[in-house]
């Protein structure tokens, strides 16, 4: 059995104490090794200076180690998404460890490990001639040697070229490493075995026994790429290195010698003679790895270790594998695949992980992270069964998509992210049949669309935003209706248009407010609105929230239609720019975070295998909206979702949301609503943009351009039902004032005239009935109100109805004679006048209708005289 406590070491055997490394190395000359080295050309004393000049010192680096990427289950506590690896490796602490997997290692390797300093004298002699003449040195050195040696070939394994995409290529380097160092002969064979039993000598001052011993086991090789040995307990017998049995235990210990031949995970043999016969294949049941197993239980039956009967039971039993496949990467993350790739392209990326691509991807193949992302299966599961009962993987006719994704708003964690397709990374993958590793949420940086996918109207949150920052109120009415709207301001340049664009469903438009544009996503309210503003200013605030083109350009103003100018206003307002949908999560998370935007993040915590947390990239909050600008737009977009086009996907759960609904080119459909914790962000389109969505139907009848409903509701139910909400600030006074204009006096202009200078100003015209004039039928004699009212007021404007005159003003002050015969000259037939006129000099004082109105001809007028 192990010992639990260091002992008193004996150098070389126990011949000697430890001593000075010359002594060491004048035994070694001494002791019958001088011929061995005469036959390579070096003498004694050259060995001893050799001996003395070799660095005492090994640096034990950690071997290389699986990393594993974790979610937060559904119970809270960590899950295992995804591990990845060059060496499957696990490694355990000593009590983890059969105590009869320590006794079979010690009996086949090094039964006097507990008494020796570290070095074996004669077996060492031994293996110097061999490495003179070209054998093998097998059973010459110690565990702890071996251990030398296997820390030895773990430096060489780190230093291999990671860069090269040849994965043969690879392991021919790895391959290297142990052929170099068993292959030294002559000279740098001597020199190998001194350097390892200087190194040896060293480290059995610097460990305790049982250290070395559990190094040794957690390091050495069984076989392909089961390093260690847990894996090796999980690999063949898919079970623990602390439940082995005896015939487990001696078969893993027999591996150790020449893993890679004595393996038992290939039944189909790991060697074919010359005659085409497999070799240690299931067929023979693994003849040499039986051979040296029974080798191993002889040992250890020599040893004491077991009795007659529990070797007569072991020797008994046949090698019966029980293979447990392990695979990594992020295939094996399953249906969380995407948010893995979109993790391992973070890792890859950030100086966090190391100084170049190649170091970061060593790393997260050799230094043994746990890597805890910030994914929540309370929301992640949902998004996926709803993804995949939603959208179809495939649909004939098609290369359709589907994505959801979720983040918190207070922190940009990103909690969902959940695809339609099918995860396949490799060179077979077939996108007709639903196969990709491309992350449809993302952007091309963290393995997304190029070019991204297009955003449709929930791109116009930048304009609103531009709006509500430049002071203009979100119940300021403006003319909306469907015109040729130019010019624009771009950079502060003029920019012509020439095209009339339409509004979804082939609506008129209207002349309204903001607030109703932003509720009925309405194109031409929005260009009214981007008149007054600078498109290049509405770009840089979406550039500020986080958004930028797939490729990770900046967005830029310009169009691609042949009836506008290259600067057109369309893609800066309406949202034919191709961004990821998680780039345009961040940006309306922001408006619910009252205007704090906070970068997507993918990793909460990393720890090391020092058990060490580690730097994880860095991610900002920054305040980019003012609290009021943020909570006025988030009053427009609760608009959207409550009555507006987004009304569909409002969950049931009471708690309030924003959103925003986009559709580009019937092609592409988005949608993002939020509550003040989560937000998400839905897409649903044709991949390659080449079809009208609306011609094809999901499972359940659904048409593809609606789907986003649904499955929006969906997505953000789960996520409201673990985060929550609160209700959204309320708007800023002065962001949602009535805004007050002079009403433009139309009186004099025809009907058509006034109406247009009216609405040119922003307010609504209502024609009233005919008023008495003698002005044509077609002029306004009358409007109310006049003077001031806040825009989008009713105007009322009264035409003539042309039967009517004017009272003469000229008649106050005549006599009753003038008076009469001045009115009949006006046309007027019925005159009463008061007995205040009867006095021969009396004169007219007044008048009912008043002078210098206007009355129908048959009204009788009233005078009175003083």
């Amino acid at each position: 059995m192990p010992q639990k406590n260091r002992t008193v070491k004996s150098v070389l055997g126990g011949l000697v104490g430890l001593v000075g490394l010359s002594v060491v190395a004048g035994l070694l000359v001494t002791a019958s090794v001088t011929p061995v080295l005469a036959m390579t050309g070096i003498t004694g004393s050259t060995a001893f200076s050799l001996f003395e000049k070799l660095p005492e010192n090994l640096k034990v680096n950690a071997p290389m180690e699986q990393s594993t990427i974790y979610a937060t289950g559904t119970d809270g506590n960590p899950v295992a998404l995804a591990s990845f690896y060059e060496q499957n490796r696990v490694p355990l602490n000593f009590d983890q460890v059969a105590p009869v997997m320590f006794d079979a290692i010690l009996s086949s390797e090094d039964k006097n490990f507990y008494s020796h300093g570290g070095v074996n004298l004669g077996a060492t002699i031994k293996a110097a001639f061999g490495n003179v003449v070209g054998s093998t040195d097998r059973g010459a050195s110690t565990i702890t040697q071996q251990y030398v040696k296997n820390v030895q070939i773990q430096e060489c394994e780190q230093n291999v070229d990671t860069s090269s995409k040849n994965a043969e290529n690879y392991d021919a380097q790895v391959k290297k490493c142990w052929s170099d160092y068993a292959v030294a002969t002559g000279s740098e064979g001597i020199e190998r075995k001194l350097r390892e039993m200087r190194y040896a000598l060293q480290i059995e001052k610097d460990y305790s026994k049982n250290d070395i011993l559990l190094g040794y086991l957690n390091i050495s090789s069984f076989g392909g790429q089961v390093y260690g040995i847990e894996a090796a307990a999980n690999r063949y017998f898919s079970t623990t290195a602390a439940n082995l049995t005896l015939a487990q235990a001696a078969t893993i210990a027999g591996m150790v010698q020449e893993p890679n031949t004595l393996r038992i995970d290939l039944p189909n043999g790991t060697w074919t003679d010359k005659d085409g016969v497999a070799h240690n294949s299931a067929a023979d049941g693994y003849a040499k790895t039986l051979e040296r197993r029974n080798y191993v239980l002889e040992r250890m039956l020599i040893d004491g270790k077991v009795t007659q009967a529990q070797y007569d039971e072991a020797y008994a039993t046949p090698i019966t594998p029980a293979i447990k496949t392990t695979t990594q990467g992020c295939t094996t993350a399953g249906d969380n695949a995407y948010f893995c790739q979109y993790v391992k392209s973070v890792i890859e990326s950030d100086p966090a992980f190391g100084d170049s691509v190649e170091e970061r991807r060593a790393n997260l193949r050799r230094g043994g992270m746990q890597i805890y992302t910030t994914l929540d299966m309370r929301v992640q599961q949902p998004a996926i069964d709803q993804v995949h009962a939603r959208v179809p993987q495939t649909i004939p006719g098609i290369l359709v998509g589907g994505t959801g994704v979720s983040i918190e708003t207070s922190t940009g964690r990103i909690l969902a992210m959940a695809q339609n397709t099918a995860f396949n990374e490799t060179t077979t993958a077939n996108l007709a049949a639903g196969e990709t590793s491309q992350v449809f949420a993302a952007d091309k940086a963290h393995y997304g669309s190029t070019y991204g996918f297009e955003t449709g109207s929930t791109y116009k949150l930048f304009t609103l935003l531009e709006w509500l920052n430049k002071g203009h109120s979100v119940n300021q009415v403006l003319d909306g209706r469907i015109r040729t709207i130019s010019p624009f301001t771009a950079c502060g340049e003029k920019v012509t248009n020439k095209e009339k664009i339409n509004n979804f469903g082939n609506g008129g438009g209207s002349i309204s407010s903001v607030a109703r544009f932003t509720a009925q996503s309405l194109n031409t309210g929005f260009l009214a609105m981007a008149q007054q503003l600078d498109l290049c200013d509405i770009n840089e605030v979406a550039k500020s929230l986080g958004v930028h083109y797939g490729n990770g350009d900046d967005i830029t103003v310009g169009g691609t239609s042949a009836n506008t100018s290259p600067n057109a206003p369309f893609p800066s307002v309406l949202g034919s720019k191709s961004v990821a949908p998680l780039q345009m999560a961040g940006a309306y998370a922001a408006v619910a975070n009252n205007g704090i935007f906070c970068e997507p993040k993918a990793i909460d915590r990393v720890v090391g295998s020092d058990g060490q947390d580690r730097k994880i990239p860095d991610t900002t909050c920054t305040q980019v909206l003012t609290p009021e600008v943020a909570a006025t737009a988030a009053f427009a977009l609760r608009g959207v979702m409550e009555g507006g086009t987004g009304g569909q996907a409002k969950p049931n759960d009471g708690i309030q949301v924003i959103g925003k609904t986009g559709t580009a080119e019937k092609e592409h459909t988005m949608l993002i609503e939020s509550s003040t914790k989560v937000t998400t962000a839905v897409w649903v389109g044709n991949i390659d943009g080449r079809q009208n969505l609306s011609r094809f139907r999901n499972g359940d009848g659904t048409p593809l351009n609606n789907i986003r409903y649904g499955l929006a509701r969906a997505i953000q139910t789960a996520a409201n039902a673990t985060y929550g909400g609160d209700p959204f600030p309320k708007p800023d006074d002065k962001l949602t004032k009535q805004v007050m204009a002079d009403v433009p006096n139309v009186v004099g202009q025809t009907i058509e005239q006034a109406t247009a200078t009216l609405e040119t100003a922003g307010f609504t015209v209502a024609v009233g009935a005919p008023v008495d004039s003698d002005q044509p039928t077609n002029i306004i004699v009358a409007q109310d109100p006049s003077g001031q009212a806040a825009t989008g007021t009713t105007i009322t404007i009264s035409p003539s109805n042309g039967t009517g005159a004017t009272i003469p003003a000229s008649v106050i002050g005549e006599s009753k004679a003038n008076a009469q015969n001045t009115l009949f000259g006006a046309g007027f037939t019925s005159i009463a006048f008061d007995n205040s006129c009867n006095p021969p000099n009396a004169k007219v004082a007044t008048t009912d209708p008043a002078a210098g109105t206007a009355a129908n001809k048959s009204t009788t007028i009233q005078i009175t005289c003083q």
